[in-house]
C-alpha cells in the first residue's frame, strides 16, 4: 500500500541532508585528497548550508517540484563545481517529476529517485563501473523502485536502497577511477573509497534514519 508523503516531510529530509554535508566536511574533504583531489567536502558544506538556508527561507507553496527545482539552482549557486552541478542535476531532475504536486506517493519517490540518478550519469558523462558517485546511486534507485513495486513499505524499501548504496561502492573500491580528476591519478585510487560514493551512502543512511 502506497504512503502519503507531505510536504513537510521532504523539507525535513533536506535540512536533515544539509546538515549531514556540513558535519561531513572534513571527513569527505579527506577521502577526495586521497584520490587525487581535495575540495569535495568544502564544497558539499557550502551545498549543506546554502540548502539549509533555503529550506529555512522559502515555503513550499502546495508544489513540492517547483521547490526540490529551486533547491537545485540554490545548490548549484553555493557550490559552482563538479559534484556541485550533479547534486543541483538530481534535485532538479528529481523536482521535474513531481512538478505540481502537493504530496507524494511512493511511486513518486521512485520516479525521482530514477530521474536523478538517470540526470546525473548524463550530466557527468559518467555509467557504472567507472567509480563515481553513480555505482552508490544507481543500484540504490534500481532497489528502491523494485521495493516499491512489490509493495514493500517505504521504509523497507529505504533500507534497501541504502544497502545496495553501500555494495556498489565496494564494488568499486579496488577500482580504478576512470573519471574526472580522480582518473589522473590512475593506480593510485585503487584501494580507496570514492568520495562521492561515500557522499550518496551517507545521504541514504541520513534518510533511512
Amino acid at each position: 500500500m502506497s504512503e502519503t508523503i507531505k510536504a513537510q516531510a521532504v523539507v525535513d529530509a533536506l535540512t536533515s541532508v544539509a546538515t549531514m554535508l556540513e558535519t561531513q566536511r572534513d571527513y569527505l574533504t579527506s577521502l577526495d585528497q586521497a584520490m587525487g583531489d581535495g575540495d569535495m567536502g568544502i564544497t558539499l558544506a557550502k551545498i549543506g548550508t546554502a540548502l539549509k538556508a533555503y529550506a529555512t527561507e522559502t515555503p513550499v507553496n502546495d508544489d513540492i517540484g517547483q521547490w526540490l527545482a529551486k533547491a537545485g539552482m540554490a545548490a548549484n549557486k553555493a557550490g559552482p563545481s563538479t559534484m556541485g552541478t550533479l547534486v543541483a542535476t538530481a534535485l532538479m531532475r528529481a523536482g521535474k517529476e513531481v512538478k505540481g504536486k502537493s504530496s507524494l506517493t511512493d511511486e513518486d519517490l521512485a520516479a525521482m529517485f530514477t530521474a536523478a540518478d538517470t540526470g546525473m550519469q548524463e550530466r557527468g558523462k559518467a555509467k557504472p563501473g567507472d567509480k563515481t558517485i553513480i555505482d552508490a546511486i544507481h543500484p540504490a534507485a534500481a532497489a528502491f523502485s523494485a521495493a516499491v513495486a512489490d509493495n514493500a513499505p517505504l521504509a523497507e524499501a529505504g533500507r534497501d536502497a541504502l544497502t545496495a548504496a553501500k555494495a556498489g561502492r565496494d564494488s568499486v573500491t579496488p577500482l580504478r577511477s576512470k573519471v574526472g580528476r580522480a582518473s589522473w591519478v590512475g593506480e593510485r585510487t585503487e584501494g580507496k573509497v570514492d568520495a562521492g560514493c561515500e557522499m550518496f551512502v551517507l545521504v541514504m543512511e541520513t534518510l533511512v534514519d
